[in-house]
């Protein structure tokens, strides 16, 4: 019977997509695993393979068709010994579980939490040869895992960025959602008449301004925001990264500040454990890893990438590493993986002559550090003269339901001793 092929859900936050181009034409034979689409999410332009093997029948939405419902069917594949005279008999979609909502969508980012089982018949697990293939390789339990193929099934995109877990781990991301209070909806028509008569453009939110409009929303009305402000002399730090890039310079490596910054962000939380934590619903997921997240401005909104296990990385690996994630958000061509999880983040306006500002907590992250621009300014010395020395504001942001006052002043204490003594991070 003939088969259709749904949407995907390719991403937590997805609720439609952008079926940006079609590789293969109606009459052309694929095989499971086989890139059969380029789709476009509100985060990024990920590829779409065929989870079974096939002829494309039909194709029904058409390439550049934006908006496009998770689970609406998008082709129709037809499998050995059938016909195009089929395609009237092609099975209804079975119904799946509908794509997390904005105030879902922090928990179910987070790497440990387990998502409910996917669609199963008796014992049976749906899921492509690829797909099982990459599961075995990463130690999955595919029976944790929802898949986003036709009437459930896993494919590649669910098991990527999946890490491993206990099967039996309980799932406790339906509490935040729960608890939060429901905002009131905007009336649109309302605004527009406040502006009659006045020249506007109005601009239509894409996928990736809703993501960020109600994950900000989300954060301000669930997360007890509490702030900490520190300053911290950069002399030193600036003077050894002097020294640093002129011995890098024939590796054609160039060391910025705010590759120091990530470097003692990560050093820090492994020097206050208990800092480096997540907000779970009903339970603190206390992280082994550095796992910070970095903030990188793009057309139209901006993406945070992680720089995984940054604490055991040189210097100039972050350097690299951080360029290459930055340049493929400002494409949007991150994965999924590469842009979920995480403990910490870092926002740096410092760039743009910000002095100070205090950042918003991506959920479920425990803190984030907003850091201003490095200033020159008078300062007493230690020998109680007036000098000048360039100070940097920083301002971190914390959930109070993971990291109290005082460990919070510590970690903030930690961050500013590696600024300030650059040498000891690399020992």
């Amino acid at each position: 019977m003939p088969i259709k092929i749904l949407m995907p859900a390719l991403s937590p936050t997805m609720e439609d997509g952008t079926l940006a181009k079609w590789l293969v034409k109606e009459g052309d034979a694929v095989s499971s695993g086989d890139v059969i689409a380029e789709i476009e999410t509100d985060k990024a332009t990920m590829e779409f393979e065929a989870v079974d093997d096939g002829v494309i029948g039909k194709i029904l939405v058409a390439e550049g068709t934006e908006a496009v419902k998770v689970n609406t069917p998008i082709a129709v594949l037809l499998e050995d010994g059938e016909s195009a005279d089929d395609l009237g008999a092609a099975p209804e979609p079975t119904p799946q579980a509908a794509p997390p909502k904005p105030a879902e969508a922090a928990v179910a980012s987070t790497p440990t939490a387990a998502p409910p089982a996917p669609a199963k018949s008796g014992d049976r697990v749906f899921a492509s040869p690829l797909a099982r293939r990459i599961a075995a390789e990463k130690g999955l339990d595919l029976s944790q895992i929802t898949g986003s193929g036709p009437r459930g099934r896993i494919v590649k995109a669910d098991v990527e960025g999946a890490t491993a877990q206990p099967a039996a781990a309980p799932a406790p991301a339906a509490a935040p959602a729960a608890s939060a209070p429901a905002a009131k909806p905007v009336d649109a028509s309302a605004i527009a008449r406040m502006y009659e008569g006045r020249a506007y453009t109005e601009l239509p939110l894409d996928g990736m301004r809703k993501t960020i409009a109600a994950r900000l929303t989300e954060a301000k009305q669930t997360i007890p925001h509490f702030y900490l402000r520190r300053s911290v002399t950069l002399d030193p730090l600036m003077a050894f990264r002097a020294q640093l890039n002129a011995q890098l310079e024939k590796r054609g490596v160039k060391l910025s500040v705010n590759d120091f910054i990530i470097k003692a962000c990560a050093l820090a939380l492994q020097q206050l454990p208990a800092a480096n934590a997540v907000w779970a619903g009903d339970r603190i997921l206390q992280l082994e890893p550095s796992d910070v997240a970095v903030a990188v401005a793009i057309e139209g909104g901006l993406f945070t990438p992680v720089l995984k296990d940054a604490h055991q990385k040189s210097l100039s690996a972050l350097s690299a590493e951080m360029k290459d994630l930055a340049t493929r958000a400002r494409d949007r061509k991150l994965a999924p993986h590469e842009y979920q999880g995480g403990s910490f983040a870092i926002s740096n306006l410092g760039m743009f002559g910000i002095e100070n500002f205090d950042a918003v907590i991506n959920p479920p992250h425990g803190a984030i550090l907003a850091v201003g621009a490095g200033m020159k300014k008078p300062v007493v010395g230690e020998d109680g003269n007036l000098t000048v020395a360039t100070v940097m504001s920083m301002t971190l942001s914390v959930d109070h339901r993971v990291i109290d006052g005082a460990l919070g002043a510590e970690l903030l204490q930690a961050i500013v001793d590696n600024l300030e003594n650059p040498m000891a991070m690399l020992a």
